[in-house]
């Protein structure tokens, strides 16, 4: 690839990861950074995510030839209003990472913009630009949303430019890409966050219920963990879909309620038989629309030092834990350690050191 200019707006944990993705495979393309936060800019310059931050945000756009909007859907929303006002060069190409994409395509038609959606599946325990990972990418799904042929020759660019996430590049439309969003990750994400509030109002009323869900309840809920701001700009962006979905999804619950009121063993079976069947057909051991927690379940003996062994030998080889919970601890009897990773190849690296050098019994998710 020639010496080109990229600017990347925004440098959390996708942007600077991007950044460090493209200068790993392409060494002589020139990086401007660009972030709200002037901290985050400084980091970024420090460790060499970026080649420079500009003083003056107009310039850089119009010197670049490839702007990234690594920022949620609404403010991808104003830079793109922003970048309509500035004289780019027509041949400047501008893709972004937001999570959803109809509204922000349209936006770019309107604006008469060189645009090309994008969407990494990917993410992390962490944000922020101090969680800036090269392998954040590698074996996920980098979605682009072209709406016309001729935008063929624009996207075989980006994959080049980001060959260095080593992602599996899909295409979509962007209506396409929306539903399949937002079955997959948004309305779960409402789901599990009605979950977790209904529970908390429970709570108040039986306290000893909170103390019950520490174990598996906190783990299916954990996605409800996630950032308020980002999932409010989603919802909102793709609003028109799941108004949709969640009246599919109040019918579901409703039929259900009938089932129970009538008590239809049959249906109720069937209910749960196929939501079995459905489940376990899902590939395994790949990334999707929610970002993957890979945790490693390690059945050790309730005795003085046993976590320490367990941490050394994971120290030993250089494999770095993202968390580590004792989920039960009972004397005389085996307790288990739940091992949370930011790769598959660190969680399968760590499973198989563990074994080879104990007896205790390791197990995926």
């Amino acid at each position: 690839m020639s010496k080109q200019t990229v600017m990347i707006i925004g440098l959390g944990l996708i942007g600077s990861s991007l950044a460090v993705c493209i200068k790993k495979e392409h060494p002589e393309v020139f990086i401007y950074g660009w972030d709200k936060s002037s901290e985050t800019n400084q980091t970024a310059i420090e460790n060499k995510v970026i080649d420079q931050y500009p003083k003056n945000f107009d310039k850089a756009a119009q010197s670049s030839d490839v702007i990234v909007l690594a920022v949620p859907v609404n403010t991808a929303r104003s830079y793109l209003k922003k970048l309509a006002t500035l004289s780019l060069n027509k041949e400047t190409l501008i893709t972004d990472t937001s999570s959803t994409k109809q509204e922000i395509v349209r936006i770019a038609h309107y604006y008469d913009l060189n645009f090309i959606g994008g969407h990494p599946m990917a993410g992390s325990h962490k944000s922020g630009i101090l969680a800036c990972d090269e392998n954040l990418f590698e074996n996920a799904y980098y979605i682009f949303t072209p709406t016309k042929t001729e935008e063929q020759n624009q996207i075989e660019y980006l994959k080049k430019l980001f060959v260095g996430t080593r992602a599996k590049y899909v295409l979509l439309n962007p209506k396409e890409h929306d539903e399949i969003t937002g079955i997959l990750s948004h309305l779960p994400h409402i789901i599990v966050s009605g979950l977790v509030n209904l529970a908390d109002n429970f709570n108040q009323k039986h306290p000893r219920a909170e103390q019950l869900a520490a174990g598996g309840f906190r783990d299916i809920t954990r996605i409800a963990s996630s950032n308020p701001q980002m999932w409010t700009d989603i919802l909102l962006s793709n609003r028109h879909i799941l108004m949709h979905m969640l009246t599919q999804w109040q019918k579901k619950m409703s039929q259900l309620s009938f089932w129970l009121k009538n008590e239809n063993t049959e249906q109720i079976y069937h209910f749960f038989e196929k939501a079995k069947d459905s489940r376990d057909q899902l590939p395994a051991g790949k990334k999707g629309t929610i970002p993957a927690f890979y945790d490693l379940f390690v059945d050790v003996p309730d005795r003085p030092g046993s976590i320490a062994e367990i941490t050394s030998l994971l120290a030993s080889v250089a494999i770095s834990l993202t968390n580590i919970k004792i989920l039960e601890t009972r004397e005389e009897i085996i307790g288990v350690l739940q091992l949370t990773f930011k790769s598959e190849k660190d969680l399968i690296a760590a499973k198989e050191h563990i074994e080879s050098k104990t007896d205790y019994h390791c197990r995926l998710q």
